[in-house]
C-alpha cells in the first residue's frame, strides 16, 4: 500500500509543472518574462493553491505583504511560486508585485548573530543597524556582491544601507539590479 501512495504522490508533483508548460488551445501560457524570477506578495493575505485555478484547494495562506517569492512557472493568469522554505503552489498574478524584496538569512539557525546593515558596500563600513534573520528588506540595487536595501522602521523613517548579497533570499547569486 505504501508504494502505491508514494507513486501517486510522485505523479501529482511531477504533473503540475508539466501543466504549466502546456499551451492551452487559444490560451496564453504566461507573460514571456524570464522564469524563474523573484517578485513579492502584494497583500497580506494570499492563497497558495494546489493547482492553477480557484477550483483547486487552498494549501496555505501567506499573511505577510512584501514577502519575496520565486516564480517558477506560469499558466495563463496563474503563477507557480516557491517561498524561502521551499513551499510551492499556485497564486493569481494580481496578488504578486514586481517590487523586489529580500529576506535576511531565513536559513539562519536560532542563536546566530544578527546581520549588519552597513553605511557602504564594504565589510569595514559603519554599522547602521543589526538585522535579525527573516527581516524583509526592499531591494534598491545589487552589484553581484552587495545589495543596497531599505528597511521600513515605521511610517516616519526608513533605514537605508548595504548588506552582502549572499545573506539575502530574494536575489540570485551574482545578480545585478539597477
Amino acid at each position: 500500500m505504501r508504494k502505491i501512495v508514494v507513486a501517486i504522490a510522485a505523479f501529482m508533483v511531477s504533473a503540475v509543472p508539466a501543466l504549466a508548460q502546456q499551451q492551452p488551445p487559444g490560451g496564453r501560457l504566461g507573460t514571456g518574462l524570464p522564469v524563474p524570477r523573484y517578485v513579492s506578495l502584494k497583500t497580506d493575505r494570499v492563497n497558495l493553491r494546489e493547482g492553477p485555478s480557484k477550483d483547486h484547494r487552498t494549501a496555505w495562506v501567506f499573511q505577510r505583504a512584501g514577502l519575496p517569492v520565486e516564480i517558477i512557472a506560469e499558466y495563463e493568469t496563474w503563477r507557480r511560486i516557491r517561498d524561502s522554505e521551499g513551499t510551492e503552489g499556485w497564486v493569481l498574478h494580481s496578488l504578486l508585485s514586481g517590487r523586489r524584496t529580500a529576506l535576511v538569512m531565513p536559513w539562519a539557525k536560532k542563536g546566530e548573530p544578527p546581520i549588519s546593515l552597513l553605511d557602504r558596500a564594504d565589510e569595514k563600513a559603519g554599522v547602521i543597524a543589526q538585522m535579525q534573520p527573516g527581516v524583509i528588506t526592499n531591494v534598491k540595487a545589487c552589484d553581484g556582491k552587495w545589495c543596497r536595501v531599505m528597511i521600513a522602521i515605521d511610517g516616519a523613517r526608513d533605514l537605508d544601507g548595504y548588506v552582502q548579497q549572499e545573506k539575502l533570499w530574494g536575489v540570485y547569486p551574482n545578480e545585478q539590479i539597477e
